[in-house]
């Protein structure tokens, strides 16, 4: 097995377990928030965190402090994941970026414009940007579930669909729902983004260094009034990638002399800690992290909702059609257009009833829109949005593995 293909398959099979695993704690919060230990779990929520230096303090309720605090290393691992796809993987080729571009933007266009049918000039219309993102490690977890019915193209495929969804959601974010901007404060976070840049510039190896600036540059986007989310984007687009030294060549005479092979593998392993990038090596260090503690955390602080009174309006039904219609719509009807344009190719051994089936599967909405609706409703629609968030999450996950497992053998078939 080539070494980029098994790298590949490692990362999948990596965020498959952190959707299950999100799942999972999901489901325990939903199961909790509906039982006699709720008002506990709410309460819990609301407890302050509080940290003083002198005359300076930070407080924020726990529900805050994860949401924006700890999702900014989930966002810092967007943004890594990002810039290594473009510069390095798979939207560095412009015809297989052109599909995942094209399939991205479908997916955001089109439930956003559902969406906007049924809440144009109502309460819910700031909810516009809750159906557009697909979540990554849930999607994948739920193609894991078919395993080798899957190919490793059309897994590679919804990876870098999500990833450029991902950065639409980010943009969205940060230009449509950020209020109350302090300029000095963004002045300053400005200032701190170019120290980062400088650091990235000088080939600057130590990732304390940039998580050092990073925590900084949190601090005063917060102060800003744009989500403090955006600092972990921001300082991932710092971290650079290239390598600092070749790694050694082969020395076929160790070959013969098992001592001498025992000293060149050690000196490999030095080697390769100091000719791999900053960049990966901080996104291989955030990765087991974000998959299984702070993106679990965020679930269970966010997918807890009380289905006594809860009301079902037109946030709701934008949200459920946003996602279980618009996502596959828009994922089909921009793919084909771009292929029958020529500006993009599908996967190889990908035929159209297989995106098809990724188009349902991208409709998981699930970490990034709970995130969003958080930022977009006030208590009554954030419950009625995450009740929408939640039932087509998983009704696009049953749908999608149905589509998918019909598939099976045909998704081998290109169209």
């Amino acid at each position: 097995m080539r070494p980029i293909q098994r790298l590949v398959e490692q990362f999948l099979e990596s965020e498959a377990k952190g959707g299950i695993l999100l799942f999972t704690t999901a489901l325990i919060a939903f199961l909790i928030s509906n039982s006699p230990w709720a008002q506990a779990y709410f309460d819990l929520r609301d407890v302050y965190l509080k940290l003083q230096v002198g005359d300076w303090v930070l407080k924020k309720s726990l529900l805050h402090f994860v949401n924006d605090f700890l999702m900014a290393f989930f966002f810092l691992l967007v943004g890594l994941e990002l810039k290594r796809e473009i510069l390095q993987g798979e939207l560095k080729n412009p015809r297989q970026a052109g599909l995942a571009v094209a399939a991205a933007l479908g997916g955001m266009v089109t439930p956003a414009l559902i969406y906007t049918a049924f809440n144009l000039g109502g309460e819910g219309a700031a909810g516009w940007g809750v159906p557009m993102a697909t979540d990554i490690a849930f999607a994948l977890g739920v193609l894991s579930l078919l395993g080798k019915r899957v190919p490793l193209s059309l897994k590679v495929f919804l990876t870098a669909l999500a990833i450029v969804d991902d950065l639409g959601a980010v943009l969205v974010i940060a230009v449509f729902y950020t209020s109350n901007l302090d300029t000095g404060a963004l002045a300053v976070a400005a200032l701190v983004f170019g120290v980062a840049l400088l650091l990235g510039a000088m080939r600057v190896r130590s990732l304390p260094a940039y998580l050092l600036v990073g925590l900084v540059l949190w601090y005063f986007v917060l102060l800003s009034g744009v989500h403090a989310t955006i600092a972990g984007v921001l300082l991932a687009f710092a971290v650079p990638i290239g390598r600092s030294r070749p790694l050694p060549a082969h020395d076929d005479g160790a070959a013969a002399d098992p001592e001498l092979q025992e000293a060149r593998l050690e000196h490999l392993e030095d080697a390769a800690r100091e000719a791999q990038s900053p960049l990966h090596r901080l996104e291989h260090l955030l990765h087991p992290y974000v998959a299984y503690f702070i993106m679990p955390v965020f679930a269970f602080f966010n997918a807890g909702v009380a289905l006594e009174g809860a009301q079902v309006g037109a946030v709701a039904v934008g949200i459920f059609l946003g996602l279980l219609i618009g996502k596959p719509v828009g994922i089909l009807l921009f793919s084909f257009l771009a292929v029958r344009l020529g500006l993009a190719r599908l996967p190889e051994g990908v035929g159209w009833q297989a995106i098809a089936g990724v188009g349902l599967v991208a409709g998981i909405g699930f970490t990034m829109a709970l995130f969003i609706a958080g930022l977009a409703f006030g208590p009554v629609q954030l419950d009625e949005a995450k009740l929408a968030i939640l039932s087509a999450s998983v009704t696009a996950a049953l749908l999608g593995v149905a589509v998918l497992w019909r598939t099976g053998p045909a998704a081998s078939r290109s169209a």
